[in-house]
This record gives structure tokens, sequence and C-alpha cells, in this order.
């Protein structure tokens, strides 16, 4: 690399590797669990580079409108880039800045699992919505019913010890359904439903896979150093040897839960 190249941000990674191997797949499944439609406004809460909000711009077409929120300016940045005719926002799911009553549809991917205040989050995103509008919210199922996730962790505890392993685990907390309508529950909200949807990981290779898991900040990265990854990445190749094609590609099961609402109230 030359003077004039720096490395790829998170944020980059993310929306180069992580987006078509594992999230790219649920913008528009998540987009049609809320209903969303031709000129609706729609908030996408947690919307990391923007594949689900993009998803619904293309449903709402151009008589409608979409708002992207999102606490970290990086991930910002490069959703701006990719789209520039969505709005951008900087804000957490806590403390929506959005008068009451000011959406057709709120969705979010992938990102629940990790704010503060979950009952608080559904609260806000039930408050911004119109009477009749839709909630749908996505998260990873449990980590056993992705097994090519279950062996990558299982690897990390033997090598590393169980607090690196529990960091990896984290985005897999909230794979229960009646979790979540617990917390449907806790939060106000009547008739919610949380349904389990297939979905699919895919990596160009192994060495793809752990690149990009430990350029993720919110799960390996920064935990290990330069020398941890040389093991893990000689490790994990005989460990995902059985999620691999004849080709070397890392295929292997991830379903999501999506907690979907309506908003009743007039």
């Amino acid at each position: 690399m030359t003077n004039n190249q720096t490395a790829p941000s998170p944020a980059e990674v993310y929306e180069a590797f992580f987006v078509p191997a594992l999230f790219g797949q649920w913008g528009e499944r998540v987009a049609a669990e809320a209903e969303i439609g031709p000129g609706q406004r729609v908030l996408d809460v947690a919307c990391g580079t923007g594949a689900l909000a993009r998803a619904a711009a293309e449903r709402v077409g151009p008589n409608g409108s979409v708002v992207g929120l999102d606490p970290n300016p990086d991930m910002l940045a490069v959703a701006r880039r990719k789209r520039p005719a969505i709005e951008w926002r900087d804000g957490r799911a806590e403390a929506l800045p959005f008068p009451d009553r000011s959406f057709d549809a709120v969705v979010s991917q992938f990102g629940f699992m990790f704010f503060e205040d979950k009952p608080g989050a559904l609260r806000e995103m039930m408050r911004v919505l119109r009477p009749g509008g839709r909630l749908a919210v996505a998260v990873c199922d449990t980590l056993d019913h992705s097994p090519g996730y279950n062996a990558l962790a299982s690897l990390l505890q033997r090598l590393f010890g169980r607090e690196v392993a529990d960091a990896f685990r984290a985005p897999f907390m909230l794979g229960d359904p009646a979790q979540l309508l617990a917390l449907a529950d806790e939060a106000g909200i009547e008739g919610a439903e949380a349904r389990q949807r297939d979905g699919t990981v895919r990596f160009a290779s192994i060495d793809a896979m752990i690149s990009t898991e430990r350029a993720c900040i919110y799960t390996l990265g920064g935990l290990l150093d330069d020398a941890q990854f040389e093991v893990l990445l000689r490790e994990a190749k005989q460990k995902l040897q059985p999620f691999t094609d004849e080709g070397g590609k890392v295929i292997f099961s991830m379903p999501a839960l999506i907690l979907t609402a309506a908003k009743t109230d007039v």
C-alpha cells in the first residue's frame, strides 16, 4: 500500500463485504414485512450503510421518502455516497428526533440487538408511526441455527477464551421469539408477532470471512492482535471446511427473526 492510500474504514468494509454476504438479502424482505408501498414515508432505524433504506426507497418510489438514522457518522458517510437522495440523519433509536406520527412505516435490521434500552427504542419507533403504520424489526436468530458462525464461536473460545467468544456471540443474543415478544409487551405494543425467516451467509472464501470479521467493530474488531488473527485464520481453514463448496466459497444458513406490529391507535 502506498503512502497515498489508506486502509478502508470499518463502515466501508461493512458495505463492501458484510452487506453482500449477509445483510443485502434482508432489505427487501424486511420492507415487505412492513408492507411498504408507493408514496409512503419510511424511517430506517440504525440504518448502517443503508441496505434496508435503499430497499425501502425502491418501494416508495418518487412520490415517497425514506429517512435513514444511525449514531455512527462513518456508516452515514458511506450511506450518503451510495444513495444521496435519501435523507440521512444522526441519532439514536432511544430518542428519535422526529415528531409523533411522522412515518407510515418504521423498520430496522440487525441493530436492535445492540440498543441500550430496547423497550424504550420500541416505544420511540411506535411513537413516530402514524395510525395504521407498521413496524418491522429484524434480529439474528440463535447461534445454534447458524452452523458456520456457531463453529467459529467454538473455535474462538478454544483459542482465546470465553470473553472473545462471547463478544462474537453478542449479535445472536435476541434469537428467541418469546424474548422479542416480551420486549414488545414491555414497550406497550399490542398484537406484535415474531416470525423466523430463512437466510444464507455467503463469503468468497474462509480467508474473506475471517478478514471481514476482523474489520467488524461490533464483534472481533479490536479484540485480537495480528498474531492472534494469523492463528485464527490457520485454524479456521480446518474448522470451517465443512461449510465450503467445491470452489472454496463459504455458505451456511443464518436465519433471522422479524418482529412486526401495526399501530392501531387513532
